[in-house]
């Protein structure tokens, strides 16, 4: 088992008392497999997957990594936890828009101190980057910057990637492209797959798939 959350819960403090946002959620995730992340919006999707990541720590339960509790790790080992061991795709890219493509694509990889130049290079070409590795983030189509931003996430050749609405800002062609160019190269790297969706058409392409309501997974 590569990640496991063991009766999460996680709240925060509101100007009319406190929010509960997940209660009491378990899950388990293995090497190479694939997990999608349903719900309506405030469901407390986003909360999980950064919980998952290290992003955040909860009040009560146990995240496992490999079977380490993550959530008991100091802020420098949980740092470096989420540089070595964690992807992570958002929905809006993210990608710096001061570096061209080809630094964006080793950013991840070199914060991590794993850099490795030909994996970044085939995967340029994967992602048909090739041609575009000196322009900037500015310059490219939405489509483009999420195949930068999946390219980074997987330079590290981390073990979980997290992904948070990767296709939301993308139209249903470009986005079916995309999640198709991810899942190739998640087959070819072993790594597993989190990913928050409120596509039920796209949650059905992924291994597992899991609901959650009013902060509970059904």
């Amino acid at each position: 088992m590569l990640l496991e959350l063991a009766d999460v819960s996680k709240s925060y403090p509101t100007g009319e008392g406190i929010l509960h946002v997940l209660r009491g959620v378990s899950l388990a995730l293995d090497a190479g497999e694939s997990l999608a992340l349903t719900g309506e919006s405030g469901s407390g999707k986003s909360t999980l997957l950064h919980l998952a990541g290290g992003l955040d720590r909860p009040d009560q339960g146990a995240i496992r990594f490999g079977g380490q509790d993550i959530a008991r790790l100091g802020d420098r080992e949980l740092a470096s936890f989420r540089r070595v061991s964690v992807g992570l795709v958002f929905q809006q890219f993210n990608l710096i828009p001061s570096l061209d493509v080809g630094h964006n694509l080793a950013f991840q990889a070199r914060l991590g101190g794993r850099h490795d130049a030909d994996w970044t290079d085939r995967l340029a070409e994967r992602l048909g980057l090739v041609k575009l590795l000196e322009r900037y983030p500015e310059q490219l189509s939405g489509g483009q910057q999420q195949r930068v931003a999946i390219g980074r996430a997987l330079a590290g050749r981390p073990q979980l990637i997290l992904a948070d609405e990767p296709t939301g800002n993308l139209d249903e062609a470009t986005g079916d492209a995309v999640l198709d160019l991810m899942l190739a190269l998640l087959a070819e790297t072993g790594a597993a797959l989190l990913m928050v969706t409120h596509s039920t058409r796209l949650a059905a392409r992924l291994g597992r798939r899991l609901h959650l309501t009013a902060g509970r997974l059904t």
